[in-house]
């Protein structure tokens, strides 16, 4: 799906050398990329005959249990933290799948299970240290740079490299969660209660609603294996006495897969780990939704009968709560109004599929997309042009495309959903 021959991957091992690669990268022209720990949905951890500044064995974390703080390097997974905080009973609020990288999800804003309880990962992120354009390192906090801080927190790698990062830790341990699945011909009927359900319970629930192709071994039953379904996935982080009560109207609607339990929270962010290993192809689309009307719905049924792989799914991951009382010019991610992420994926082993997945992907969101918010997170994005990044960002993306000129006038960093230096 993505072919990119990079002339030279550097591993760096701390930010000094990061800065010499910078330096390096800067001073002889030569094109820079920067991976974290994890993946970039559109291939943009990588590029042609340039430089990759590979940030993946920096993966250095340090828990502060009194301060609730955790300060982590920016090679990390989101496994690396879940594993680290998890001791102190602590969780930061980001992804679904714990081999995602912690710098590019960061920056880019951070949706998961957490996010109505405790907002976005950038609504949860104190301070940066970052490698800047000229080589030079500063601290990007609320009271140091603070332009910069607000730049980082939804405007991805625009504006240097992050080589270690300061969330806050929220108190989160045991939680109740995992699937519930319904047959594919109660689309329309789940999906309906499920946008209704959703936006009125109580913050402590979370659930991404998830179109998908049941794998063929445990701990699914055998009768559902590659068996085409709609479902949700939950998180709840409340009180525990509560939970059957508060699964109680998901109970009544008699789901054919009910997979919900106590666990402890690194459980369900790696649960699907073994589904989606590396390597895999993979076709983005996405946008935001403030609502999910009854026309869109029938296009998600019909959409979902074709989905062509195992592998290949659609999840609308809800964004309001604690995420809903940042306000929309306060970080650099504008859609505080949205109700939900949408991302439509095709997914395959096969890299002769790979025509058959953007095909299916696209046409899927073609028929959605006019009833979206218009623009989509950067972190489900392929490169789709300037116009989509705009998009993205709305009324924010002219101070971005200023803060973009301060720090990094001759858009040193490109290799992203690039935000153009204001002129």
């Amino acid at each position: 799906m993505i072919d990119k021959k990079p002339a030279a991957i550097a591993r760096c091992v701390d930010a000094a050398d990061v800065q010499t690669c910078v330096n390096y990268g800067r001073d002889n022209s030569i094109p820079l990329a920067i991976r974290g720990g994890g993946h970039n949905a559109g291939g943009l951890g990588l590029v042609d005959d340039g430089l990759v500044i590979d940030l993946s064995l920096m993966r250095g974390i340090r828990v502060d249990p009194e301060d609730r703080t955790v300060r982590v390097q920016g090679g990390c997974r989101w496994g690396d933290v879940d594993h680290a905080a998890h001791a102190y009973g602590l969780a930061v609020p980001a992804g679904i799948i714990s081999t995602t990288g912690v710098g590019g999800l960061t920056l880019g804003g951070g949706v998961g299970h957490l996010t109505r309880k405790y907002g976005l990962t950038i609504d949860n992120l104190l301070e940066a240290d970052v490698v800047l354009a000229d080589g030079s390192m500063v601290v990007a906090s609320a009271k140091e740079n603070a332009e910069l801080f607000w730049a980082l927190r939804g405007g991805g790698g625009n504006f240097g490299v992050v080589t270690s990062f300061l969330f806050r830790g929220n108190p989160v341990d045991t939680i109740f969660g995992g699937p519930t699945l319904w047959s594919l011909d109660r689309t329309e009927e789940i999906m309906k209660w499920y946008r209704d359900f959703i936006l009125q319970a109580p913050e402590e629930l979370t659930g991404f609603f998830v179109f998908l192709t049941v794998p063929p071994g445990p701990p699914f039953p055998e009768h559902l294996h590659l068996k085409k379904m709609c479902g949700v996935v939950w998180c709840y982080s409340g009180d525990m006495a509560e939970a059957e009560e508060i699964f109680a109207p998901v109970r009544e609607l008699e789901p054919d897969l009910y997979g919900v339990h106590d666990m402890p929270f690194p459980a369900l962010n790696s649960a699907f780990d073994p589904i989606y290993p590396p390597g895999l192809q993979w076709y983005w689309r996405a946008d935001f939704f403030t609502e999910i009307s009854d026309e869109s719905i029938v296009e998600h049924a019909r959409w979902a009968a074709e989905m062509p792989t195992m592998h290949t799914t659609m999840h609308l991951y809800p964004i309001d709560g604690a995420a809903h009382r940042v306000g929309a010019e306060d970080t650099a991610w504008s859609y505080r109004e949205a109700n939900w992420a949408g991302v439509i994926v095709g997914v395959d082993p096969d890299p002769a599929n790979k025509d058959i997945l953007r095909d299916w992907t696209v046409g899927y969101w073609d028929s959605v997309h006019p009833s979206s918010s218009g623009g989509a997170y950067i972190n489900f994005m392929m490169e789709e042009g300037q116009e989509r990044v705009q998009a993205s960002y709305r009324g924010n993306y002219d101070r971005l495309a200023e803060i973009k000129a301060k720090y990094d006038p001759n858009n040193l960093f490109k290799v992203n959903q690039n935000i153009l230096p204001k002129e």
